[in-house]
């Protein structure tokens, strides 16, 4: 992977299985973006879990990413559903704890993540969800530029064309006034 998957502190790299285990190792489930509540559980870190997540996030569909800051995993970030007749994916993020967010580190990592899926993966759309109660995600997909597509009780979907992407800079500024 090249160098410009960085922009000031935050950088993307390959998640490897000893950065996501450093990364769970201090992971807090955030109760504030549960919709059933019954189904929130403080998150308990199990090596053996942690194993069986990085095998499965680590297929031919899927770019697994961490979110690094000063040497250290702050947040993981995926484009999974690859489709290369489709052009398309997913992307979906999650940082480690209340102690990371509202600092730009999931912002700077989206708009790195969008630029490797235009320009490494030549895709032409990202897609993106968040579950209806988590209004920082949905602040952060649109102040990156996604699109709103839709929504349903539980979700609301996003997405980014790279032609829109291209027409921004990284900061999310339209150079053609839209």
């Amino acid at each position: 992977m090249e160098s410009s998957l960085q922009t000031g502190a935050v950088a993307l790299i390959p998640m490897t299985l000893e950065l996501c285990q450093i990364y769970f190792q201090d992971f807090q489930n955030d109760a504030a973006i549960y919709m059933d509540m019954s189904k929130f559980a403080p998150y308990r870190y199990q090596k053996e879990a942690v194993d069986a997540f990085f095998r499965r996030q680590t297929t031919p569909d899927r770019r697994y990413f961490a979110i690094m800051v000063a040497g250290q995993p702050v947040g993981e970030l995926v484009l999974k559903r690859i489709d290369f007749e489709k052009s398309c994916c997913t992307m979906g993020i999650h940082l480690q704890n209340d102690g990371v967010k509202g600092k730009g580190y999931g912002t700077a990592a989206e708009r790195l993540a969008l630029r490797y899926a235009f320009t490494e993966l030549m895709l032409q759309t990202v897609y993106a969800d968040t579950v209806r109660k988590n209004t920082r995600s949905r602040h952060v997909l649109e102040k990156v530029g996604f699109e709103p597509i839709g929504e349903d009780d539980m979700f609301f979907y996003f997405k980014m064309e790279r032609e829109r992407f291209e027409k921004t800079d990284m900061w999310g500024n339209s150079y053609d006034g839209q």
